[in-house]
């Protein structure tokens, strides 16, 4: 029995790495808001897991430390790896994490200094002090119960979406997205030097290639079952992907600028073709354009001009060059000749005829007329000059977007002319001898 009991309680120990003796602080979820961000106190906390050879190294100076802190700063723990809820709630991303709670409760400031117990006091003392000095100045920091919102809106300064064995196949695997997956080690230099140009790229590349990021010291199922074997690892997910062997190695460079070029090449090999849509009215105005930098407006011949084969002859050469251009995300519409008379005035389209062409930033409201051939060679060599920031533009006419009139979509067949109505001549007497 006392065998038992000593397995135990050696068992607890290793698991909670504090003692019942410590003036260390046991934080978990259920007493974590009452006693640290709900208190006037500054709390030291340190996120540790108790298999963690490093914070098995830091226990020692912890307790120092709190002993030397008893009565001035609170000193707290918490158990990250059973409590995944309140390291992920405040981006605990390796073992220790040590963070501050001072003035502002929401926002914790992470301790980079020295793991001894005097630099941990020193931060301790420092925030306490800070604390201090705003209530000198009539100041009050935030320790309101709104934490978990603020946390999340720090958080969310960077796009790189933080993965976990958890929730990995339910984001990645499991969606119609492209993924870039970065698996780390928080103590890894090379890592370290990567995260600022990773966050660059992932917000760079917002809307079109979702960048996450895995602590695989932590999360060592998926780290396993990709066979990571050293740090970082960045692994491709293209949409849709099932399991282990669905992920290829990136490889590419690692600065911001590589890394993007790398996935928009992926992106375009995906991403279907924009549809090249009627102009019908403020909807399909919408459709095409709303949230594009770009819009090519095409305005094509009357149907008694230019037939249905002569029009779908049209169409498919700007559908093609709207395949070409679908990395730039641009928006692709075409009207009739004269069905948008608003439309072609802002524009400035029809001055030489039909077809025509021009591009339109909506959001600056100026656009560009193209005045060479509308040929896939002509419009070809206009949109890549114009993505090269080439070509010259002009505001849009009455500095506001065209008004779009609701009209009816072409229905893919010729034309025909409007029918003459036979005159009727029965009652009119044409005899020469009447007179006028």
């Amino acid at each position: 029995m006392k065998v038992l009991l000593g397995i135990l309680l050696l068992t607890v120990g290793a698991n909670c790495l504090y003692s019942s003796n410590s003036d260390v602080v046991q934080l978990n979820p259920s007493n974590f808001d009452k006693l640290v961000i709900n208190s006037d106190e500054v709390w030291i906390v340190e996120f540790f897991a108790p298999w963690c050879g490093h914070c098995k190294a830091l226990t020692p100076e912890y307790d120092k430390a709190a002993t030397a802190l008893k009565g001035v700063v609170k000193v707290g723990a918490v158990d990250a790896d059973e409590h995944k809820s309140l390291g992920s709630r405040f981006g605990v991303r390796g073992f220790p994490t040590i963070k501050i709670f001072g003035a502002n409760k929401n926002k914790p400031e992470d301790f980079r200094g020295d793991r001894a117990a005097s630099g941990l006091v020193d931060a301790a003392l420092s925030a306490a002090k800070d604390k201090v000095k705003l209530a000198l100045n009539g100041k009050r920091g935030s320790s309101s119960s709104g934490d978990s919102s603020e946390s999340r809106r720090s958080k969310s300064r960077t796009d790189v979406i933080e993965l976990t064995d958890d929730n990995f196949d339910n984001l990645v695997l499991e969606s119609d997205d492209i993924w870039l997956v970065e698996f780390f080690a928080p103590w890894c230099g090379h890592c370290k030097n990567l995260e600022p140009e990773w966050a660059s790229a992932a917000t760079a590349l917002k809307g079109k290639v979702k960048l996450g990021a895995l602590d695989a010291t932590v999360h060592q199922d998926k780290a396993r079952e990709y066979g990571i074997r050293g740090y970082p690892t960045i692994k491709y997910f293209a949409p849709g992907s099932k399991g282990s062997d669905s992920a290829a190695d990136y490889d590419g460079g690692r600065v911001s600028s590589e890394i993007v070029n790398w996935a928009l090449e992926k992106w375009s090999v995906n991403v279907p073709p924009p549809e090249v849509i009627q102009l019908v009215g403020k909807r399909s105005w919408d459709d095409a354009c709303d949230g594009k930098q770009i819009c090519v407006v095409s305005v094509l011949p009357h149907i008694l001009d230019c037939q249905a084969d002569c029009r779908k002859g049209y169409i498919s050469t700007l559908q093609k060059l709207a395949d070409k251009f679908k990395q730039k995300d641009w928006g692709w519409l075409w009207a009739e000749a004269g069905a948008q008379p608003d439309v072609e005035e802002g524009l400035e389209i029809g001055g030489f005829g039909y077809p025509a062409l021009a591009a339109i930033n909506a959001k600056k409201l100026k656009y560009s007329l193209m005045r060479g051939s509308f040929s896939y060679e002509g419009i070809n060599e206009f949109l890549r000059d114009l993505s090269y920031g080439r070509g010259g533009t002009a505001p849009v006419r009455g500095a506001a977007l065209p008004k779009v009139l609701e009209t009816k979509a072409w229905d893919g067949q010729d034309g025909e002319p409007p029918q003459e109505e036979d005159i009727d001549l029965s009652d009119v007497d044409l005899d020469e001898k009447d007179e006028l």
